[in-house]
């Protein structure tokens, strides 16, 4: 547990694998969740030796760190459960335990994503002040030129979302086609950043997230990473606390 005082019920609940902090949340609210058998309410904290119930069911946090490396397919939504989506990451990847994402890929995009059934794990890869490096091939519609790329790395102001990206790597990699290393996530940020200068992305796909990479893998494939790669990429994460 955290300290003396425990650790807050909902991150408990994500820390176990069973839903986002959200969720759980929602889980509190309708009264499906049980310490000690009390129904419990928001602001329950859960102390060391605690008994915690999400419906009939007795929760507790993995014992072992799952982190998959899986590759996302374009087409495929970044969601668990959506009536809307044709196509979610559930329907893709199969896997013995509940596992979820750690920084999305929009529908279009494609390459690494992150899985894991470590809680703690996921909301330090989706804070942004964390700074931890992603990165990615980008093909657009017309050639590169090299304003593109200054202007790219130097930061863009993005209108519609009131925010300047912040400097970044940015390197040619053939006649229409660039790699970035982005060290934030802002919603479609580099369809974004090339609409800025009226350049269109035609294919988007990350191919690096800290010390992970995408090799090895086709579209629809995952592994499992080792607890050598679990550790260097807590570390790297952690980095900024």
């Amino acid at each position: 547990m955290e300290d003396n005082q425990g650790i807050r019920l909902n991150k408990y609940i994500a820390m176990c694998g069973v839903s986002s902090r959200r969720d759980a949340d929602k889980l509190i609210e309708q009264g499906k969740v049980k310490v000690n058998g009390v129904v419990a309410t928001q602001g329950t904290k859960v102390m060391e030796g605690d008994s915690v119930k999400v419906g009939s069911k007795l929760i507790k946090p993995s014992e072992e760190t799952v982190v998959l490396a899986f590759y996302k397919p374009v087409g495929v939504t970044c969601t668990e459960r959506d009536e809307h989506a044709e196509v979610t990451i559930s329907d893709v990847l199969k896997y013995k335990e509940r596992v979820t994402y750690a920084g999305r890929l929009d529908k279009d995009s494609e390459g690494l994503l992150l899985m894991s059934n470590d809680g703690q794990l996921i909301q330090d890869m989706m804070k942004g002040e964390n700074a931890h490096e992603k990165e990615y091939i980008v093909k657009i519609n017309k050639p590169v030129y090299k304003e593109l790329l200054e202007n790219l790395s130097k930061g863009v102001y993005l209108k519609d979302l009131h925010k300047t990206t912040r400097p970044c790597v940015v390197k040619k990699v053939s006649k229409d086609t660039f790699s970035i290393v982005l060290t934030q996530g802002l919603n479609r940020q580099i369809r974004r950043m090339c609409e800025a200068f009226d350049v269109k992305v035609l294919q988007l796909k990350r191919i690096r997230v800290v010390n992970v990479t995408l090799s090895g893998l086709n579209p629809g494939e995952y592994r499992k990473l080792s607890n050598e790669e679990i550790t260097k990429l807590k570390k790297a994460v952690n980095k900024q606390k």
